[in-house]
Formats: C-alpha cells, structure tokens, sequence
C-alpha cells in the first residue's frame, strides 16, 4: 500500500463518521489554538515591556543605596555623591546626574483624594528621564533655590483628581494637606503597575527636603546618571562604583550602594516573561494532550468496530505493515486537519486578545512567529502519531482468522 492510496483510504473513513471525527479534532483545535494564542500574547507582553524600558534610554544608570547583604551599616547616599558623579574630570563617561527622593504622598483637590508616588527632583531629571510636558512648564533652578511649593503632576494622577488632563496650570492641590501651585502636566507614557510613571507628583528637590519626604542632611534616595552613550555605559558605571568607593570608604566586593543599568532591567524582564510564556504555553500544551488520548480513544473504537474489515484484508494479502500505516496515516490525519484550524484559531484569538487591549488603552500588541506555528504544528502531528501507534499495532497484530469469527 502506497501513502497515497492509504491517504485516500483514511480520508473516506473518516468522512464516514463526521461527528465522530469532527469531535475528536476538536481536542486538537483547542490545544493547538492555546499553544498559538499563548505564545504569541506572552511574546506580545515580552516586547511591550522591553519597549517600555528602553523607551526611557539605554544610556540610563540607576545607583541605589544598599549593596551586598553582609555589609554593615551602609552609608546612604548623597548630594555630594551625586555632585562627584557629575565631575566630569572624575567620571568623564557621565553626561548628565539627576539626584531624587521619593515616597508615597497623599494628594487632595476638593473632595478628591488619591495616594501617588511623590518625588523631589532637579531640573536635570527632564533630561536624564526624557520627561516630555503636555502643558505648562518643568521645575527650574529658581524653584530649587526658593524651595517654591510648585509641583508638576502625571496625567493619571490628574485625572483621577480632576476629571480631566488639561487646562490644570495655576491650579492648586494639597499634597499631604500642604498647598502646591501645579507647574504643568506631563506626557502619558503608557506606564502601569508599582512604578507608573503616569501617576505621580514632582516638586523640588529642596522643597521635599524641608516639607514632605524628609530625609537626613543631603541624603537622597536615588542618583539617576545618563552616559555619553550605549557603548560607554560600561565605562560610566566602573567610574561611578569606583568614586562611591572612595567616598563611601568600603572595598571591592563590599559595596553599600547597587547600580543597575537599562541592560540589566532589559535581561530581567526579558527572562520573567519568557518563563511566564513558557508557563503559559506549558498549560495549553496540556490540551495537547488530553486531544492525543481522544484521538487513542476513537482509534481503538474504530478498530473494534472493523475488526471483520481488518481480517477480510489480511485474509486477501494485506501485510501488518498495510494495516500499521492505514491506522497511522488517519490518526495523523486528523491531528493534522486540527493542527491547521487550530494555527488559525490561536491566530484569531491572539489578534482578539490585541484588538480588546487596544480598546482598553492596554499597549499589548500580540506577536504570532513563524516558528510557533511550526513548532505547534509539528508537536501536533507528533501527538497523532504517538497516539495513533498502540492502535495500529493492535489493529496489524489481529489474526486473520479471529477476526472474520469477530461480531
């Protein structure tokens, strides 16, 4: 028996029991539709965040207090720190610093209130974070100096206060029962999560000092440093642990102070995601399954139901390999049929899943590859033949003669 005609012979078997056969490709379509649907949601994720990252520069430098659990008594970080790190004959690699402090704030207007992230910033923090206004105007070296009680506040911030994200300068708001004078308002990025940076208020860096996250003398809790360029961030950051060094007095391998750069962020967020999408597409993999024992089910049924058929083949001169490869050829079939409509479903699906997250102003935009599509295809095909084998051993090792006394 050539492929060909046991392909044909295991199309009109089962075109002879649609139902049945519709039924048990069905468990394959799901399975299939899942894997694509998963994969291609988790890799859209996965680009969403990268993007998101890098949006802010790869040049970025993030110095945090704080270094290895057995230092002791670490030293906190500073202004003076931060002014070292801008010295440009000491870190020549350094463009521009951007000291901060933060915490969390209560902010009120009217009968509204929300609680927000609140932070004392420089002039240099529009730069270094790329902050883009979309009204009014940034804090400025006469904010500083006068420790003025302005502040510049984030679009989702400003409109679960007023309803709207515009028309807000001169405005005044009360962050933790203090009167601020809002400056201006800044661009959404599309931020989401802990660290939105499209809720949250900024004022002076002195004004926060003296006010409303008070600190130690110069202590800050943050030093933002942006280098010259991508290929010098190595360099920026040898120079900037090398100054904390000395000026913190502790030896290599004893650092009271972390730096982070935007490839650290980057491989992070890149190795969460892609255990999430291997989780995720683990799951659905899982309906691939349970479709191989439907279809080991119905091939076993339909072996019993032509136990007569087998014999009478077997009794004219049909070989165990004929019988082997009829039984396989229309497993394989039917896991392939439903590989191919659930390629399309999985498809369909995750491009649902895109058009529902654009609706919700949700930046995912779902990313189906080439290789997920092989790769769920062939996992498929694989499932009906591995499932599909106990039943054609068992239809090729009936004896001819058992099988036509079958009824």
């Amino acid at each position: 028996m050539n492929l060909r005609q046991a392909f044909l012979e295991a199309l009109e078997s089962l075109s002879s029991n649609k139902v049945r056969s519709g039924l048990t490709v069905l468990g394959i379509v799901i399975g299939v539709g899942a894997v694509i649907a998963m994969l291609g949601i988790g890799r859209g994720a996965q680009a969403t965040i990268t993007g998101s990252i890098s949006d802010i520069g790869t040049n970025l430098l993030f110095v945090f207090e704080g270094g290895a659990d057995d230092v002791r008594n670490p030293r906190p970080l500073t202004l003076g720190d931060a002014q070292a790190i801008s010295d440009g004959f000491q870190a020549p690699s350094v463009e521009r610093v951007a000291p901060l402090l933060q915490g969390s704030v209560e902010v009120t207007y009217g009968g509204e209130s929300t609680v927000t992230q609140g932070m004392g910033v420089t002039t240099a923090y529009e730069s270094v974070r790329n902050v883009e206004m979309a009204e009014g105007e940034f804090i400025s070296e006469e904010h500083l100096l006068g420790r003025a009680a302005v502040a510049v506040i984030a679009p989702d911030t400003a409109e679960r206060l007023f309803g709207r994200t515009e028309g807000l300068v001169g405005e005044t708001i009360r962050i933790e029962g203090q009167p601020f004078r809002i400056l201006g308002v800044t661009v959404a990025r599309g931020g989401a999560g802990f660290n939105n940076e499209d809720d949250r208020v900024m004022v002076p860096l002195t004004t926060a000092q003296t006010r409303l996250l008070r600190r130690g003398r110069d202590e800050v809790d943050m030093i933002l440093a942006r280098a010259a360029s991508a290929d010098t961030v190595p360099q920026a950051q040898a120079e900037i642990a090398g100054l904390l060094r000395t000026r913190h007095r502790t030896p290599v391998g004893a650092d009271d102070f972390t730096i982070f750069t935007q490839q650290d962020f980057l491989a992070t967020a890149e190795t969460i995601t892609n255990v999430l999408t291997i989780f995720l597409g683990g799951i659905a993999a899982i309906s691939l399954l349970v479709g191989g024992i439907g279809i080991m089910n119905i091939m076993l049924v339909s072996v019993t139901e032509r136990t007569r058929e087998i014999g009478l083949r077997k009794a004219i001169g049909a070989r165990k390999r004929d019988i082997l490869i009829q039984f396989l050829t229309e497993s394989s079939l039917l896991s392939l049929i439903g590989g191919v409509i659930g390629v399309i479903f999985g498809y369909s699906l995750a491009m649902l899943v895109g058009v529902i997250a654009r609706a919700s102003d949700a930046d995912l935009s779902p990313a189906v590859s080439l290789d997920a599509i092989l790769m769920a295809t062939l996992f498929s095909a694989a499932v009906g033949l591995f499932f599909g084998l106990y039943p054609a051993k068992r239809a090729a090792d009936l004896e001819p003669v058992e099988a036509l006394r079958y009824e």
